[in-house]
């Protein structure tokens, strides 16, 4: 089969099928090659590895994957690119097409069918609504994780590697680097995709720690906290998390947890590190 990395071939597949490009699921497919070996070099993947690919599109990437990996399994909701993708694959008896939305896939199931249980590796280029969702889905699941490699919207992974002060930082940005180690593999413009896309992209590599660098008594109860104090950048934490729906703490008692914590009042969330929501959190009982 064709390599799906040349433009031209990637226009012929998409002529052949009359293949219309899908707002609602945010379509660019990557054309270039570079980029291509970039995403599979970061990820490190190897013959021993199971790679779930999070929206495949054409099968690009899926190719460059196939020749490394053991096996890929790709989840595509797109169900008009399920035959291109047959195609495509033809060649290839180690990849496993699903036609599913990858937030309704048990993933943990599918660890253990295709990987025993093993630390599975996740690559995906993802659109711009749905990164957050995805990302946090797979973190929260009780999926084995090495590491996910993805291409996102370049401001998006810059804010996955910011630390406080910054206009970026925010909930993802924590809740990443709870998780995960975050480094930027590479920026990525517009004009490697078909069709292009109004903003730069930039492929990022997640890789899970073994153990959160935090200790929290309860992660659940220490993102409500985060959350709350994002959800009104220009309150003071005090008033943030007062207001907050559903976290049940009067002033006093958050006035004095960041007493405790030698923490002026007026301090704002985006000011905190990792370790003080964190400690915030086990304070807060």
């Amino acid at each position: 089969m064709a390599n799906l990395g040349n433009p031209q071939n990637t226009i012929e597949i998409i002529q052949k099928y009359e293949f219309r490009f899908q707002k609602k699921f945010g379509q660019n497919f990557l054309i270039d090659t570079h980029v291509l070996e970039k995403i599979v070099e970061a990820a490190g993947v190897t013959k021993d590895d199971m790679v779930l690919e999070i929206g495949p599109g054409i099968g690009t990437m899926t190719q460059y994957l196939a020749e490394a990996a053991r096996e890929v399994v790709a989840v595509e909701i797109d169900n008009n690119l399920i035959p291109i993708l047959q195609d495509t694959l033809s060649d290839y008896d180690n990849v496993v097409i699903i036609n599913n939305d990858i937030l309704k896939v048990d993933l943990e199931a599918l660890s253990k069918e295709h990987n025993g249980g093993k630390p599975i590796k996740v690559v995906a280029n993802l659109p711009y609504y749905i990164t957050t969702p995805i990302i946090m889905g797979l973190f929260e699941s009780n999926v084995p994780l090495d590491n996910i490699t993805i291409m996102v919207q370049k401001e998006v992974a810059d804010r996955m590697q910011e630390g406080p002060g910054s206009k970026d930082y925010g909930a993802l940005s924590l809740a990443v680097q709870y998780y995960a180690k975050p480094e930027i593999v590479t920026n990525v413009p517009p004009n490697c995709f078909m069709p292009r896309p109004n903003v730069g992209s930039a492929v990022i590599k997640l890789t899970r720690y073994p153990e959160p660098p935090v200790k929290v008594d309860d992660a659940k109860k220490m993102f409500s906290l985060i959350r709350a104090s994002f959800n009104q950048r220009r309150k003071t934490l005090v008033n943030g998390l007062n207001n907050a729906p559903g976290l049940h703490f009067t002033k006093d008692q958050i006035v004095e947890a960041l007493e405790k914590m030698g923490l002026s009042e007026t301090i704002r969330g985006e000011a905190l590190t990792l370790e003080q929501f964190a400690e915030l959190s086990n304070i807060l009982k």
